[in-house]
């Protein structure tokens, strides 16, 4: 890992109390960076710096709410007192609320709008400036693969992460030339607690239920499409062998089309 190490390196990694965040944070210290991150309440912050500390790393803990930028630009300023600026920000606060888009409060998009999308326009804009004049920095965007992809009742967080991996290619084409990189990352299926539920087997061979049936609370609120795929795991798995295998057949070569012969003209 020597190759990799980014010793005296200045990182915030937002939202980063928990679970892919955390496991960010981590690996930045580890790295040799100075870490700083953020999330809500002290609570969970207090909590947060004691798990790194069990994990073997120290970072800086700070209560703030990325989709208030005043709030935001004091925390940089208290960071670049404590550790100093920001010279790598990862972009990984984001909230999702599963339901059908015709269900689905106005206030709700909205808020995870700001959260998942308008945050990382916010704290891209804060530390830009420094960035700039220092010579270079390192903006991450945590996207999704619901960048790429819609499905039922996430239409706010595709929305925000198809956004968010736009913003991506403009912030790295707009501040290249100050020696800025803005890249994406797309995560799949991570071990986290949150995830949790898909890892329990049930009494009849299956996965934890995660759609609910009717009247039933959400398991939990954050699966992404893995819920949309569990049905057709379980399918998959209760399915018979086939019998026999069909064997396609070969495809054909395509004849060359043969040239009509000229004809001569009278002039």
């Amino acid at each position: 890992m020597e190759q990799f190490r980014i010793d005296g390196k200045v990182a915030l990694v937002t939202g980063a109390s928990h679970g892919i965040g955390f496991g960010i944070a981590a690996a930045l210290a580890k790295a040799g960076a100075k870490v700083a991150f953020n999330c809500r309440t002290a609570e969970r912050r207090d909590a947060a710096v004691a798990a790194y500390r069990e994990a073997g790393v120290e970072v800086a803990g700070y209560v703030g709410d990325v989709t208030n930028e005043d709030q935001m630009r004091d925390m940089l300023a208290d960071i670049a007192k404590t550790l100093g600026p920001v010279d790598i920000l990862v972009n990984n606060a984001a909230v999702i609320k599963r339901l059908p888009m015709h269900e689905m409060d106005t206030a709700d998009f909205r808020r995870i709008i700001d959260t998942d999308l308008t945050a990382a326009f916010i704290m891209s804009k804060l530390v830009l400036p420094s960035m700039m004049e220092r010579g270079g920095g390192k903006i991450i965007n945590v996207c999704s693969m619901m960048s790429e992809l819609g499905r039922e009742t996430v239409s706010a967080y595709a929305a925000s992460k198809g956004g968010l991996k736009m913003l991506t290619r403009n912030i790295a084409s707009e501040y290249g030339e100050y020696n800025i990189q803005c890249n994406g990352i797309g995560p799949g299926y991570i071990a986290t607690p949150q995830t949790a539920p898909l890892r329990e087997m049930q009494p009849d061979g299956s996965y934890q239920k995660v759609k609910p049936a009717p009247g039933e609370p959400l398991v939990n609120s954050q699966m992404g499409m893995y819920d949309l795929l569990r049905d057709d795991w379980t399918a998959r798995d209760k399915a018979p062998a086939p019998a026999s295998v069909v064997e396609t057949p070969k495809p054909q070569p395509v004849k060359a089309l043969e040239k009509p012969a000229a004809s001569a003209k009278a002039v």
